[in-house]
């Protein structure tokens, strides 16, 4: 590596080891996009206020022993969904609210069990159009074999709201954690084609007048972890669903959490045509673009082969790929090697290129 090329990795990886510092005096959009200034909200303020053991792992869910520590632990979650619009291409709020919680409790390596619902309401809002929510949230829980025991209902005046916010909790028994351990050497794996959640919502809302012809992923992932645990015991080190902030940032996280490098190539990340079209018109990047039904997971390197059968066995996975691999250095970063050749840093996405989008 060039002098240059090392003196540049160290400032960003300084400024990472940074304590994030909240600027703002107001909540932006881009607090919510999952991104840098996501983390900065969280740390500032959430942490700040609530900081505690399980809270401070800052994982999808929190998982705790119930009856001491060689007890079954339970995985819990939570999930707020505000996307606009409230029906798209592919899915709607309701089984995006469903799948979202049933999925965060998957990759902590739990069988989902229960879910609850709370509803905000706006004044005026059609009782055909929350059928409709409440029909698909009762598809998705279905498919995923979950029940949805408990629930809240508030109505707020005209105006005060934008229809239908959708809160889903989730409680789910820990079968197979994954180890936590990443080492240089391991997989990264993509359980499908990225974006593709993103791009169909934003183009869903039709201010830009294009038609791509593409559907959103929403899907609920338990089904395909189980199979990918069974043939994989052991083996499976980190799981996260790629929502706000897309695959990159989930790998960013993973990078500086571990203290490793990811090494990516462009090539093999599968994204599909109308995706990147869309995103090449638009100007966005696919690995920042969220899914709703696509997991990154890290494996043994030993396990790769054996996990992308088992992913590429299930329905959900058909489009399943190794994307990179961990590497020793530089600790901390997310490094792509581009189809022209070249090798670009992935940072963590800062702004908000889509907003509401889950």
């Amino acid at each position: 590596m060039k002098v240059r090329e090392e003196q540049v990795l160290d400032r960003i990886e300084r400024a990472r080891a940074a304590r994030p510092r909240l600027r703002e005096d107001r909540v932006t959009l881009a607090h919510g996009a999952g991104g840098k200034a996501t983390r900065t909200l969280v740390e500032a303020v959430f942490r700040e206020a609530f900081g505690n053991p399980l809270l401070d792992r800052l994982d999808d869910s929190a998982v705790f022993p119930v009856d001491g520590a060689a007890g079954p632990a339970l995985a819990f979650t939570t999930d707020a969904s505000v996307v606009s619009p409230l029906f798209f291409p592919g899915g709607d709020i309701g089984d995006l609210a469903v799948n979202g919680t049933v999925n965060d409790l998957a990759v902590a390596g739990a069988t989902p069990l229960h879910l609850s619902a709370a509803f905000i309401l706006e004044e005026g809002f059609p009782v055909a159009d929350l059928r409709r929510i409440t029909a698909s949230m009762r598809r998705a829980a279905g498919e995923a074999g979950v029940g949805i025991v408990a629930g809240d209902t508030k109505v707020v005046e005209r105006g005060k709201a934008d229809g239908c916010y959708i809160t889903t909790s989730g409680v789910g028994v820990v079968e197979s954690a994954p180890s936590g351990e990443v080492l240089p050497g391991d997989s990264v794996l993509v359980t499908g084609p990225i974006g593709e959640h993103g791009v169909t919502v934003m183009l869903a809302r039709g201010d830009l007048g294009i038609e791509a012809g593409v559907a959103s992923d929403t899907a609920p992932l338990n089904g395909l972890i189980a199979d990918l645990r069974a043939a994989c015991p052991g083996a499976v080190r980190r799981m996260r669903d790629a929502t706000r902030g897309g695959v990159a940032t989930v790998l960013n996280e993973l990078a500086v959490d571990a203290g490793v490098a990811v090494a990516l190539d462009e090539d093999a990340v599968p994204v599909g045509p109308a995706v990147r079209g869309a995103c090449e018109l638009l100007g966005l990047d696919p690995l920042y673009v969220a899914c709703e039904g696509r997991a990154v997971i890290v494996v043994s390197g030993e396990a790769e082969a054996a996990a992308l059968a088992a992913l590429r066995a299930h329905p959900l996975g058909a489009g399943a790929a190794v994307i990179g691999r961990v590497e020793e250095e530089p600790p901390g970063l997310v490094l792509l090697k581009t189809s022209f050749g070249g090798t670009r840093v992935v940072d963590v996405l800062v702004g908000d290129p889509l907003p509401r989008i889950c």
